[in-house]
Parts: C-alpha cells; sequence; structure tokens
C-alpha cells in the first residue's frame, strides 16, 4: 500500500549508515510492481528480497524479523509513543525471528533478538566486529561470526547488547572477547568494500534471513592457528575457513 511506502519513507529520511540496509530488507507492496513481477514470480524468490547477492546463497529465511523492515532509528522504541507498537500489538514476539531449535541448543536460543540491535550504533558495532575478525573470510564466515556475537546477546551469562559484547573487557589488553577490541592497533577501517559487505551480512545476520544450523548456539570461536584451553570444555561444532566454532555443554560457561 501506498501509505506503507510513504511511512517507509519517512522512516529512512534519517540518512543513517543503515537506511539503505533497512530499506532492502522491506517488501515490495506497490501493485503495479507486484503486476509487473507476477508473471516470472516464484515463492522461493521471495527469500531474497533486499539480499545483496553475496548473501544470496546463504538465505535460510523466507521473511526477515519484522523490526527488521520497521525499527525507525533515533531510538523509537524507548518511547511509549513508538510508531511500531501497532506492528507487534501485544505479543512482544509476533513478528520477530527466533532461531530453528536444534538437539542441544540452549533454551536462551529460543527467543528473539532485543529490540535496539537494529539501531545504527549497535549495527556499526556488528558491522565492525566481522570486519576487523573476520573480513579475509567467505561470505559464510563473516555470517558465522556475527552469528556468535548475537548469540552472546541472546544469552544471559555475556551483555545485553551488541556493542557490549563487542567491546567486553576491551581493556585487557590482548585478553578481551574479540581481539580487534584490545589488541593496541588502531581500528582503521582501510577497506570500504569489505566494510560495506560487513554491513551487508550484519543485517542480513541479524534481521534472520541468514541462521547457519551448523554454528547453532555457539558462542565461542578460536583462529585454526591456535589451541585456546577452553576449547577443550566446550562441543565444537564447525569449521569454516580459518576459524573454529563452540557451544558450551551447560548454556552458559560451564
Amino acid at each position: 500500500m501506498r501509505g506503507q511506502q510513504e511511512l517507509a519513507s519517512w522512516i529512512f529520511s534519517s540518512g543513517t549508515d543503515t537506511s539503505y540496509l533497512l530499506r532492502g530488507f522491506s517488501t515490495q507492496s506497490d501493485p503495479e510492481m507486484v503486476a509487473g513481477q507476477s508473471t516470472f514470480h516464484s515463492p522461493a524468490d521471495d527469500r531474497l528480497v533486499g539480499v545483496p547477492t553475496a548473501l544470496a546463497e546463504l538465505v535460510t529465511n523466507d521473511g526477515a524479523d519484522i523490526l527488521a523492515t520497521a525499527y525507525a532509528p533515533k531510538d523509537g522504541f524507548h518511547t511509549p509513543a513508538n510508531p511500531f507498537a501497532a506492528l507487534l500489538g501485544s505479543d512482544e514476539t509476533a513478528g520477530r525471528f527466533v532461531p530453528p531449535s536444534a538437539e542441544g541448543d540452549h533454551d536462551w536460543m529460543k527467543q528473539p533478538l532485543p529490540r535496539n540491535v537494529f539501531s545504527a550504533a549497535e549495527q556499526k558495532c556488528l558491522a565492525t566486529a566481522i570486519y576487523f575478525e573476520a573480513r579475509g573470510e567467505e561470505v559464510r564466515g563473516q555470517a558465522a561470526v556475527a552469528q556468535v556475537i548475537l548469540n552472546r546477546v541472546r544469552n544471559p551469562a555475556y551483555p545485553a547488547t551488541v556493542c557490549d559484547v563487542v567491546y567486553q573487557n576491551d581493556n585487557w589488553i590482548n585478553k578481551c572477547q574479540f581481539s580487534f577490541a584490545c589488541d593496541g592497533i588502531p581500528d582503521v577501517i582501510a577497506d570500504r568494500g569489505a566494510y560495506r559487505l560487513a554491513k551487508d551480512v550484519a543485517m542480513a545476520v541479524t534481521g534472520g534471513k541468514v541462521f547457519l544450523p551448523e554454528v547453532a548456539s555457539s558462542t565461542h570461536y578460536n583462529a585454526t592457528y591456535v589451541s585456546p584451553r577452553w576449547a577443550r570444555s566446550m562441543e565444537r561444532m564447525t569449521q569454516i575457513g580459518s576459524h573454529i566454532f563452540y557451544r558450551t555443554f551447560g548454556g552458559g560457561w560451564s
């Protein structure tokens, strides 16, 4: 409906870094556009709406989290009069992405991410972590790193925001959660193309368009060239590129 499109235009008028990504996740609702596409339309194509080509092969979900299309930057959800309350109604999980449950996964995986993960600040933290931790990896490897970070956000044993997860203990030189945050090297983004891809990956994984079942509820990973002691107490899930992914047996640190 055109009214929805006008609302979308208002939403994305703020010009934030994530505007073009969020806009890409919206579904076309203009009848003229639909009519023009109906002849060659395949239901399977809906899964790829707004997904960059580099991510298309990884898409596992038919629809993005409703907040990937409805979130208004500037923290609209922190005020009682936010314009999207009607979309969610009284059910806080309606339209939200919840990862598919698999054997051995933990209960904390069975809930949607906090609403603010779609904010520009949170997406910047996630994209920055993907860039510095995995920009040399294939897209699947970058998505896996994003999934680990978001798994930690879901897990009550960790901070509740992306930025706090990424920069947890960043004042401990070479002993923090994600090495780039505490290695003492300035975090300068030199490859703009790689960073743009990292932003695409960040939004695709946050919105639930991409979820890697082989990574599942992993909250840890390490590079293949190191052998951390903590890995012996965890369940090895998979290796993607130069990273090995693990999940805990007890749902937290145990």
